[in-house]
């Protein structure tokens, strides 16, 4: 609602500025524009703007598969250069060897020579050595210059696969990033919907209430066992007293009636004496 208003707001606000300051319009408008503009990024909810971060850091994907290719392709081409120029170094090597065998027959005073069952004489050799000298020279240069594309390629090699070393690892930095920011921000989500937590003040004063009230309550039910405990603990004055004597002369008068006298009886049968 609020951006919808911000935008209609920044509209109006470009139709009056043209209406009124004519050229000046359009800084007037780009102002307006850019009110809106920051307007509409602060409503942007802060999960939305992490969800399109993601989508960024995917989209590095496709240009670090090209350059996955890339690397790929220099690698093979320089491992097949390799075993090329191999070949092309053993077979200048062989060459190099006939050019020494030859100039050391041809410094010889020999005017035929043998060479797989076949002969020659100087002149013929001297061409075929004049010959197989410029083709080395050749060989040698072409060999020569490809070495040394070997090492470029092998520099560049090295360079595109550092380069994708570190995109890969920025993308990882990037994904650790946004998951911190996620944390952070259910971190405040959470902090959030604790402070905006509210209790009650009647329901807090009702409960407080009741819990006065039980105690009260228990204070009552202690003082009543309180005192009871004061008065079963007394001396039941109001209650008669068994005299010793008197006991002693009602069981000796049950069991000897007849050695008793009328005095015994009376007295065996007379109400105990309270003890003061």
């Amino acid at each position: 609602m609020f951006v919808k208003k911000s935008v209609k707001a920044g509209l109006a606000a470009a139709g009056l500025a043209v209406a009124l300051f004519g050229t000046q319009a359009w800084s007037y408008v780009r102002t307006g524009f850019n009110q809106v503009q920051g307007a509409i990024q602060s409503e942007v909810p802060i999960s939305f703007e992490l969800d399109r971060a993601r989508n960024e850091v995917q989209l590095l994907l496709p240009e670090i598969r090209k350059s996955l290719h890339v690397v790929a392709q220099e690698q093979v081409e320089v491992d097949h250069l390799k075993v090329a120029l191999e070949t092309r170094g053993a077979a200048l090597a062989e060459q190099q060897q006939s050019l020494v065998t030859l100039t050391s027959d041809l410094k010889s005073d020999r005017h035929q020579f043998v060479y797989a069952g076949s002969t020659y004489n100087r002149a013929e050799l001297e061409k075929d050595l004049a010959e197989r000298f410029s083709r080395f020279k050749i060989a040698e240069e072409s060999l020569k210059k490809e070495r040394e594309m070997l090492a470029l390629k092998t520099r560049a090699l090295g360079t595109h696969r550092e380069t994708l070393e570190s995109m890969l690892s920025q993308k990882k930095t990037l994904e650790l990033e946004l998951d911190r920011l996620a944390a952070r921000l259910r971190t405040v989500e959470s902090r959030k919907s604790i402070s905006s937590l509210s209790i009650d003040e009647s329901k807090l004063a009702q409960v407080k209430a009741m819990i006065g009230t039980i105690d009260k309550k228990l204070d009552v039910e202690d003082a009543v066992l309180d005192a009871e405990g004061n008065f079963s603990d007394l001396i039941p004055v109001t209650q008669p007293a068994v005299s010793v004597v008197d006991i002693v002369a009602q069981v000796e008068a049950h069991l000897n009636p007849a050695s008793t006298g009328p005095a015994a009886e009376v007295a065996a049968t007379a109400p105990a004496k309270t003890q003061e």
